[in-house]
């Protein structure tokens, strides 16, 4: 008997260990199943085990971004590719404001823990992505949900700096392609007289460059490969190729399952193409 209880206790020891160490992939697969509760678990206790790391306060500052997304519908196809209701301020969102308040000190600590880590070497490519991704959470609060596009182009271009930097001290860091992808496909997409006076690090405003870099983080990232699945679907809906937004969506409803969100939106383009339901 005590042999047996001596084997089942060392069968238990994987689960207990995992279960002990808590993982930022294990968070973001929370978070992209939109299942924000158990992501913030998760990363509040990463930070607690590692306070002076900035990276899993920028993912916190994301969870909160992603909740307010998804609580104002923000997230549905309509919203995004439909360039008046991106701009539109006749019908004010109202932001969640004990929300609004935890992201805005997960951008503050961030910003702290990586310019520490900074100074002590300004070559930390943690505090590097850590900062690429609080400069481009805050982009897309300003412009999502304040509506303040023109505003949204600061932290934006933060964002590509920090993203640039990187990518300068490591080519295959491939989930920093994600901000430089999607700054290329922005300005891309402002009007010329705008463009005359935007200037973004190592950024021509090639449509095709940005395409191109989201889908490497498509292919090779570790952190933001479904999200940068979530934005070459919306690119492809803007383009109308619905087709390809299509696939996209297949993949992320099957690799998120709990995520309500794809499954909608793959059920609402499955019918404009007249796919049958499985």
């Amino acid at each position: 008997m005590s042999r047996f209880r001596a084997i089942a206790a060392l069968l238990c020891l994987p689960a207990l260990a995992a279960a002990q160490a808590p993982t930022l992939d294990l968070a973001l697969q929370r978070l992209y199943n939109f299942d924000f509760a158990g992501a913030h678990e998760i990363l509040d206790r990463i930070i607690a085990a590692a306070p002076q790391d900035p990276l899993p306060v920028a993912f916190r500052s994301s969870a909160f971004l992603f909740y307010e997304l998804d609580r104002l519908q923000i997230l549905e196809s309509e919203f995004l590719i439909d360039d008046q209701k991106l701009v539109e301020k006749k019908k004010p969102l109202l932001p969640d404001p004990l929300a609004r308040k935890h992201f805005m000190e997960a951008l503050d600590r961030t910003q702290r823990l990586a310019d520490a880590a900074l100074k002590a070497n300004p070559d930390d490519r943690n505090a590097l992505f850590a900062l690429s991704i609080s400069q481009g959470v805050t982009t897309d609060y300003v412009a999502l949900i304040e509506k303040k596009q023109m505003s949204s182009l600061a932290p934006a271009k933060r964002s590509n700096n920090y993203a640039q930097r990187l990518l300068k001290l490591d080519p295959t860091f491939y989930d920093a392609y994600l901000s430089a992808g999607f700054s290329e496909y922005m300005i891309g997409s402002l009007p010329f007289f705008i463009k005359w006076f935007v200037h973004f690090d190592n950024v021509s405003g090639s449509k095709e460059r940005g395409i191109q870099n989201l889908q490497l983080t498509a292919r090779s990232g570790r952190y933001f490969r479904p999200f940068a699945k979530i934005l070459l679907g919306i690119v492809a809906l803007r383009e109308k190729r619905p087709q390809d937004a299509q696939k996209l969506l297949l993949e992320l409803a099957r690799d998120y399952p709990s995520n309500p969100l794809f499954r909608k939106e793959l059920a609402k383009l499955n019918a404009k193409l007249g796919v049958a339901a499985n």
